[in-house]
C-alpha cells in the first residue's frame, strides 16, 4: 500500500531534479559579457548563463584588437602571404587543395586544420565557449548536489513512513489480542 506513495514521491523528486538540467537544452540563453577592470559580471537569471571575459581597464575605451589594424584585403596583406597563395595556386595532384590534377582535393582538409590553429592562435584573446563549458559544469554540480539531498529527503521520510506503519501494525496487533483477551476472559468463567 506504502509502494504508491513512495513511487509517487520518488517521481516528484526526479521531476524537481530534472528541472535544473533543462538549463542546458540547445535553446538555453546565454549571456555572453567582456567586462574590464574590476567591473563586476552580472549575475544569472533564472535559466541563463551569464559568462564575463575580463579585459584590462585600459581597454575599455579602445577599437577592439579585430578592427585595431586597418583595413583587411590584398593590399594589406605582405609579400610572403602572396607568394605562398601562388605558391597553392599553382600546386597539383596529390596534397595540394587543388580542384585539379587527381587527388588534389586529398591535401584540403590538412590545409584547413592548418588555417584553423593560426586563426585560434590569432585570437586567443577571449574563450567563450570554454566559459561557457565551466559553468554548465557548475550547474550540473548543482544540479546533482541537488538531487542528492532530495533523494535523502525521500529516503528518510520513506523511512518514517515505514516505521509509522510497522508502529500502527504492532498497537493494531496488541489491541486484537487485548481484544481477544478480554472476549476469551467473560467466557471461561
Amino acid at each position: 500500500m506504502f509502494r504508491p506513495l513512495i513511487l509517487a514521491t520518488l517521481a516528484g523528486a526526479a521531476f524537481a531534479s530534472a528541472s535544473p538540467a533543462a538549463a542546458q537544452a540547445p535553446n538555453e540563453k546565454i549571456n555572453m559579457v567582456i567586462i574590464y577592470g574590476d567591473d563586476k559580471c552580472p549575475e544569472s537569471k533564472g535559466d541563463e548563463i551569464t559568462v564575463c571575459a575580463r579585459k584590462a581597464e585600459s581597454e575599455r575605451y579602445r577599437i577592439p584588437a579585430p578592427f585595431r589594424d586597418g583595413p583587411k584585403g590584398p593590399q594589406s596583406e605582405t609579400w610572403n602571404n602572396r607568394v605562398i597563395a601562388y605558391e597553392r595556386m599553382s600546386a597539383s595532384g596529390t596534397q595540394s587543395c587543388s580542384p585539379t590534377g587527381a587527388g588534389g582535393w586529398t591535401g584540403c582538409s590538412g590545409q584547413f586544420i592548418k588555417d584553423f590553429y593560426a586563426e585560434k592562435k590569432a585570437n586567443a584573446d577571449v574563450s567563450f565557449s570554454k566559459m561557457i563549458g565551466e559553468e554548465r559544469a557548475k550547474r550540473a554540480a548543482q544540479v546533482d548536489s541537488t538531487a542528492a539531498e532530495q533523494q535523502a529527503e525521500v529516503e528518510q521520510a520513506e523511512k518514517a513512513y515505514i516505521e509509522r506503519r510497522q508502529k500502527q501494525a504492532e498497537e493494531d496487533e496488541a489491541k486484537a489480542k487485548e481484544a481477544a483477551a478480554k472476549k476469551a476472559a467473560p467466557a471461561a468463567h
